[in-house]
């Protein structure tokens, strides 16, 4: 069973859709007990950093979240993000699940960074661009799989010990996108 963690921001039905889509069994929930028996976790998220971490602070979230020691957590677009050390949206710390920053998106060109763009990754073949929306993005590390070219390098999949992150959003992402989540499901991306 696959756990999709409701803490009021995000577009979980659309996630839980696509999951379900793909033959996954899952449950929307902020119930430590459903979390803990969970094969995989998916932290997915919409909207402003801040509020995600007080909501997710508020309902004991953060402390399930970092005594998962051996499943995998999936984080989905602000998901993604809050599993980070810390963000500039609002200067807070994040699940500190994933090592680096978010910082603001820096390019000559509009922000947020809103609409299809291509993935660039050795790892990963695609036919078809993928749905971003976002103005904040983690910083290029060694851990990025996969990034999309908006006059920056932004990190479009990231992968670090069990914690999977996707900056854009899979389940509107047409085939490709639902690809890729199944992959990140069924375990994770190679860094070859």
């Amino acid at each position: 069973m696959i756990a999709i963690i409701d803490y009021g921001l995000g577009n979980i039905k659309n996630v839980q859709r696509a999951v379900q889509y793909l033959g996954y069994e899952s449950k929307l929930t902020d119930k430590q007990s459903d979390i803990e028996q969970a094969d995989i976790i998916i932290l997915p998220g919409v909207g402003h950093f801040k509020d995600a971490m007080e909501a997710i602070q508020t309902r004991h979230l953060d402390i399930i979240l970092r005594n998962i020691k051996d499943k995998p957590i999936i984080g989905i677009c602000l998901g993604m993000q809050l599993l980070y050390d810390w963000s500039a949206e609002g200067n807070v710390e994040g699940l500190k699940l994933f090592p680096g920053n978010i910082v603001p998106i820096t390019t000559p060109y509009p922000v947020p960074h809103l609409g299809w763009n291509n993935l660039i990754s050795e790892n990963i073949s695609l036919s078809q661009d993928v749905y971003f929306v976002h103005s904040y993005q983690a910083e290029m590390s060694e851990h990025v799989i996969a990034h999309a070219t908006y006059g920056t390098q932004i990190p479009a999949i990231v992968q670090y010990k069990h914690y999977i992150g996707i900056q854009f959003h899979p389940e509107k992402s047409g085939d490709d996108g639902l690809a890729i989540l199944n992959q990140a499901l069924k375990g994770g991306f190679s860094h070859d």
